[in-house]
């Protein structure tokens, strides 16, 4: 184990690299703690995105979304040579058939075949879920020890690929709901949840149940409703969690009729309906859960 690097004047650990000087600086004192700093950087300087592009002497980032990590090779689509200009003849037919082949070569067998399709189905429903790529790579690593640990032999890609994803967005802190989930897929919720509990037991996934905090945030943007109300309404989670109200109950219908309640107390007005259907849940859904969190905690809310 590396010691931990500490100012010998102050004792600082907080120290600030001056990538100019070559010298690492201890942010508290002033004092060098080292000079002469090799910079691993590149030699060149580049003054836009395409520059950089042109300059730059290394591939694209290993990911996890590609079936071969993006380890492989890649003939461009466009016909142009080194220079910019532009490839005609017999030497574009060429081009297009090594392309073919190309592509061709990258699949060896059914199961890279699978797996290519596989990430390609998660790359859609996460792009049309507007999810975070580190979210992407979670749930591809998750699909990929699946595949790993056999246990997508006999069910289908997409709903493994569904759970993968749901999974992921918990592990995450990005919760979403099955029905969201099931909303970009081309499964049912029912093939989706049976998936996602045959994976987690499967790969031993050990996810805390899900907050109704953590999904505070995106109901009330969906609302329109301010952050003094949004906070509101997190107080009212963080209190009936306390008290232990929330145990045994949804977490969107607990978050939805918090935001209710908050928005009651704070003027911002809303219909169970409407909160009802940011949250995905039903009308007496939030009635109840609303009835309970009132009278539990003792909220007085004006009508």
């Amino acid at each position: 184990m590396t010691p931990k690097r500490v100012c010998p004047v102050c004792g600082s650990t907080e120290f600030i690299y001056d990538p100019r000087r070559g010298e690492i600086v201890c942010a508290k004192c002033g004092y060098v703690i080292e000079e002469n700093v090799v910079d691993e950087g590149p030699e060149w300087r580049a003054f836009d995105p395409d520059q950089r592009a042109r300059r730059a002497r290394t591939g694209a980032p290993m990911t996890l979304m590609i079936h071969d990590k993006g380890l492989s090779t890649d003939i461009d689509w466009r016909d142009k040579d080194i220079h910019g200009n532009q490839i005609t003849g017999m030497y574009r037919n060429k081009m297009r058939r090594l392309r073919m082949w190309q592509r061709r070569m990258r699949i060896n067998d059914a199961a890279e075949r699978n797996l290519a399709f596989a990430l390609s189905e998660l790359d859609r429903m996460a792009a049309q879920m507007r999810l975070p790529r580190r979210v992407k790579e979670v749930a591809a690593s998750l699909y990929r020890k699946a595949v790993m640990k056999k246990l997508i032999r006999g069910r289908s890609i997409e709903g493994m690929v569904s759970a993968a994803l749901y999974a992921a967005c918990r592990m995450e802190g990005i919760p979403r709901t099955l029905d969201e989930i099931a909303a970009v897929s081309k499964v049912s919720k029912k093939e989706i949840g049976r998936s996602y509990r045959f994976m987690a037991r499967g790969l031993n996934l050990n996810l805390r149940p899900t907050s109704p905090i953590e999904y505070v945030d995106r109901f009330g943007d969906a609302l329109g409703v301010s952050s003094k109300t949004k906070e509101r309404a997190k107080k009212i989670l963080r209190e009936a969690i306390k008290r232990g109200i929330t145990s045994g109950k949804g977490p969107t219908g607990l978050a939805a009729a918090a935001l209710y309640i908050a928005s009651l107390l704070e003027g911002e007005k809303k219909t169970q309906r409407e909160v009802a259907e940011v949250a995905h849940v039903t009308e007496v859904t939030v009635r109840n859960r609303y009835k309970e969190l009132v009278e539990k905690l003792g909220i007085n809310v004006p009508i």
